[in-house]
């Protein structure tokens, strides 16, 4: 399994991904950042990234204030940047926008670990499904993201998933890899009856 708190997975990666590895470190996003336990997460790690996707970075930060202003200090120097303060998945969240060569960046400070925020757990799930699903899996979502679609919804909508697109693919988190193949075969085969049913008059 990839260590995501180690970069340098992204060098043995896609041409993307290698030129966010070097805007990361010339950035030093992570060295500014390292109190704050920063993990880069969303589309780029996991190879399913379009033109335009951001670099996700993600912290945890209890005092929020302290965020805020060690994020704005090192970075309201960079075009557009911005920065507020949200409630996201019931936290209360401070993010940061701006472009770094090029890069769309967001960061993302919560008070509590990183691996317990959404965004990290949809990424490790993602990944597992992706590994499992093949090229035709990465296909299909790169398609559904060209066409404006959000990862998470991409992911419920290929996989035929009901309710919230982002607490379903919690769910999933509980399976082991032979169960998410069972899973795999069983969303196949209703993707494939559905495109057989004739449309409603």
């Amino acid at each position: 399994m990839t260590d995501y708190r180690d970069l340098a997975y992204l060098l043995d990666g896609s041409a993307q991904q290698r030129r966010a590895f070097h805007a990361l470190q010339w950035l030093n996003v992570f060295g500014i950042l390292d109190e704050y336990d920063p993990v880069l997460v969303g589309t780029i790690p996991i190879n399913l990234d379009i033109p335009g996707s951001d670099l996700d970075i993600i912290c945890e930060a209890h005092d929020l204030s302290a965020f805020a202003d060690c994020v704005r200090a090192a970075f309201s120097k960079h075009d557009g940047f911005n920065l507020r303060t949200d409630a996201i998945a019931g936290m209360p969240t401070v993010v940061a926008r701006f472009t770094y060569r090029k890069f769309p960046v967001e960061i993302f400070g919560q008070p509590r670990p990183v691996e317990q925020q959404h965004a990290y757990r949809h990424m490790l799930i993602e990944a597992r499904l992706l590994a499992l699903g093949g090229e035709k899996m990465r296909r299909a979502l790169r398609e559904l993201k060209r066409q404006g679609v959000k990862t998470e919804p991409a992911f419920a909508q290929y996989l035929l998933l009901e309710g919230d697109p982002y607490l379903a693919l919690l769910e999933l988190e509980a399976f082991d890899d032979d169960a998410l193949r069972e899973f795999l075969l069983v969303k196949d085969a209703e993707r494939k009856a559905a495109k057989k049913r004739p449309p409603p008059r």
